[in-house]
């Protein structure tokens, strides 16, 4: 097919290790497996011998053994994994005790610290005995405020080292923000930094921290990273629990010790984006991650000792979480504080090259704002490291991909990826043994049921429908907290299609089996009855080249629904009507006329969460002048209000 962008070569087919998974499957299984399709069939039918095999394969270490793999009952959710085993999850991300580099961690400012494999196991095992003092214990949550730092990860690696609970956000979150999240967990605990860098400034943290102590009485201990303010004092911070600055909490030195969880033991609780009202806490099991991400980092992303992953995300998204897992397949991680572009475009692609990364992660706004800016990094870098490019958070454009292969290099693979918080992982990713075609993600996740369904509830193959998981798989949260009955848990997962999986995305399974997504279900458009995924509007939208970012919703319009799209322009550049008539062009030639809106309209900025997705309900909800929620998980709320009283929209 002419579509087809990259093709591995047999010789690097060869060397990955979901080849060196494939045979030993084989081996172990007298099967005679001989492609991606055949494996991932044979994880459907057969989860339990798969992911034994992932146990073995990846030398997962129980401390007591697993009287079964899986118990389930007549319907999801009713999944017990490994019921019996005992683990620890902190004790295979530190597995390797060398003097390889484990952790790069460098800062928009140019500071760049790291850490060997030994010296993060020492620094971890000094945080863990202060935690311990500090009566941290099974299931007590330890929460973090925090940029991203080898600081965070230490303290996230010796808080589930001890089987208690991690949560984490990030300092651009609004004082609500934080207080919706972690007033709901009460932590013990609270690691935060007095102050954080972007776009080279200087944010003072301080008046913030003390708003959100007031709203945490159940605390009994501050760590505070000074970070971009380093004259911060204890006597700064007002609160009933102990204040000690992060050098001052613990010695470097000795070994960690490792308490044995039960598989299903809470590990994380991270956050739905709560654009919509106060965020859900959702709760992810030890040993469910552990598994799902060694799989994914493993086999789907080809990591492994000699390896180096750098994810672009902040500690208040899932891919903080995804990111730092990768240390558990042996690959070292590079951490990256601060803005993308700052002081310019390449500052992130110049990592490429300084730090010899193999598996780059961004999302499809970083790649489409390097290419307005017209960098072209095959010009410009080395970029022999990088093999494989990974992209989520949204749809990625047709046109991104070519750009990908034109202008940043063309024997790379690129793995655009969708999943979500939800699971804390991917249903749909990249595959080093499959073709990349262009705007396609290549396929399904191993020992991932996922199916397009349309409203009747049959699956379908070539049209638009709801992405469901259809089997129990280990990441699937072990519930909501403040839930004890499971009933907002099933509500939120389980009601649209009794006992299936369905988190709200609009998505297409093509014939040769690789996926669209088109959107979220929720921010679907329904002119005339037809449902339209907004992604399918933004990938025309994204070929306009006067148009740097846009927003379409459906608007309520005499008993129907009318599309709406919002765009901000490029710089000097206005609105007129040769514009508008360009871009429904473009819409109307790639799509269908129902696809073209029925008004376009300028704006100086599109609302976005802190983790770079487009608010669609927030603006539905303007628009309609209905209340938003939760803007605190906006990094720009304040963009909201050129949607509101629009006098365009009254005729």
């Amino acid at each position: 097919m002419s579509d087809v962008l990259w093709q591995p070569s047999a010789e690097r087919i060869g060397k990955t290790r979901m080849e060196a998974f494939r045979r030993f499957v084989n081996q172990r299984h007298h099967l005679k497996i001989d492609d991606y399709p055949a494996l991932h069939q044979w994880s459907i039918d057969q989860r339990e011998a798969f992911w034994q095999a992932i146990v073995d394969f990846f030398d997962i270490r129980f401390h007591d053994q697993p009287d079964a793999v899986l118990r389930e009952g007549p319907q999801m959710p009713s999944a017990e994994w490994f019921p019996g085993a005992t683990l620890n999850f902190a004790e295979h991300l530190l597995r390797r005790r060398d003097d390889a580099v484990a952790v790069v961690a460098i800062a928009e400012n140019g500071q760049r610290e790291q850490l060997t494999w030994a010296e993060l196991a020492s620094n971890v095992a000094g945080f863990q005995n202060s935690l311990k003092a500090a009566n941290v214990g099974l299931g007590d949550r330890v929460a973090a405020c925090m940029p991203n730092t080898w600081q965070t990860l230490v303290a996230m690696l010796a808080t589930t080292s001890l089987g208690a609970i991690w949560s984490c956000s990030s300092p651009d979150f609004g004082t609500q923000g934080v207080i919706d999240r972690f007033g709901q967990i009460e932590p013990k605990v609270l690691i935060t930094c007095a102050g954080y860098r972007y776009a080279g400034k200087e944010i003072d943290q301080t008046a913030k921290v003390n708003e959100i102590l007031e709203r945490l009485p159940s605390l009994q201990q501050l760590i505070v990273v000074p970070y971009a303010r380093p004259h911060a004092h204890i006597q700064d911070f007002h609160t009933q629990a102990n204040v000690t600055l992060w050098d001052d909490f613990y010695d470097v030195g000795g070994e960690p010790d490792f308490v044995p969880v039960p598989f299903a033991h809470p590990l994380y609780i991270l956050y739905s984006s709560g654009t919509t009202g106060v965020p859900k806490c959702i709760i992810h099991s030890t040993g469910g991650v552990l598994l799902q991400h060694a799989k994914e980092h493993g086999l789907h992303c080809d990591l492994g000792p000699g390896s180096r992953l750098f994810y672009y995300t902040t500690c208040g998204w899932m891919m903080w979480n995804w990111l730092v897992s990768a240390l558990a397949v042996g690959s070292a991680v590079v951490l990256y504080d601060g803005s993308p572009f700052h002081p310019g475009p390449e500052r992130l692609i110049d990592l490429i090259d300084d730090e010899r990364i193999n598996v780059f992660g961004t999302s499809p706004k970083f790649l489409a704002t390097l290419e307005s800016n017209g960098v072209k990094p095959r010009q410009s870098h080395d970029l022999s490291s990088l093999k494989t490019l990974l992209c989520t958070g949204s749809a990625l454009s047709p046109q991104s991909y070519d750009f990908v292969y034109r202008d940043v290099k063309p024997d790379v693979c690129l793995a655009s990826m969708s999943g979500g918080t939800d699971i804390v992982s991917c249903f749909v990713v990249g595959n080093p043994l499959q073709p990349v075609r262009r705007g396609e993600i290549q396929g399904k996740s191993l020992a991932m049921a996922v199916e397009v369904w349309n409203d009747a509830g049959q699956p379908v193959i070539g049209e638009k429908g709801e992405l469901v998981c259809t089997r129990h798989f280990p990441a699937m949260p072990i519930g909501l907290w403040n839930d004890p009955t499971g009933e907002k848990l099933r509500a939120s997962y389980f009601s649209q299609f009794p006992g299936v999986w369905a988190q709200g995305d609009y998505a297409e399974q093509l014939p040769h089996g690789g996926m669209l997504i088109h959107g979220r279900s929720d921010a679907v458009l329904n002119p005339g009855g037809v449902r339209i995924g907004t992604a399918e509007i933004y990938r025309q939208v994204e070929k306009v080249p006067q148009v740097q970012d846009s927003v379409a919703i459906g608007q309520q319009w005499q008993d129907d629904v009318r599309v709406v799209l919002f765009v901000r322009l490029k710089d000097g550049v206005t609105l007129d009507e040769a514009l508008e008539q360009q871009i429904r062009q473009v819409i109307r030639a790639n799509t269908t006329p129902r696809h073209v809106p029925a008004k376009i309209l300028s704006v100086t900025d599109i609302p976005r969460t802190i983790s770079g997705k487009v608010v669609e309900l927030a603006v539905r909800n303007v628009v309609h002048g209905q209340p938003v929620k939760n803007t605190d998980a906006l990094a720009n709320p304040e963009a909201l209000e050129q949607f509101r009283d629009r006098p365009e929209l009254v005729d």
